[in-house]
């Protein structure tokens, strides 16, 4: 069993532990990842990273486990190996941000010269 495997498991048993898969539907994990992701930003504002890094450790840490806890939830509900989903998706951007144009440069894709 892999690490996510692993994961996504015991996220599930305690889901499900506490009968909350009914309010867990595709629209509403990916409402809540949102929301979480909103959290871990709002970590930030006003802040440079240096200050959050070093005296919010804990929140950074709780904010992100709720955004990768929904994030598995809503694998699992649309039966996605999360290891096939982001080496196909790591191989689309191979594709579009080839090293020799990207490398170093924080344009987007769209707007590396050719």
């Amino acid at each position: 069993m892999t690490h996510i495997e692993t994961l996504s498991q015991a996220v599930n048993q305690f889901r499900d532990e506490r009968d909350w898969r009914q309010f867990h539907k595709e629209k509403d994990l990916a409402i809540s990842i949102s929301l979480e992701a909103n959290e871990l930003l709002e970590l930030f504002q006003w802040k440079d990273s240096e200050t959050v890094l070093a005296n919010k450790q804990e929140s950074l840490r709780d904010e992100l486990a709720d955004v990768l806890i929904y994030a598995l939830m809503l694998a699992d509900n649309l039966d996605f190996d999360l290891e096939e989903i982001i080496m196909a998706k790591l191989e689309k951007n191979r594709q579009k941000y080839p090293i020799e144009k990207a490398k170093g440069s924080a344009k987007k894709y769209t707007e590396l010269s050719e």
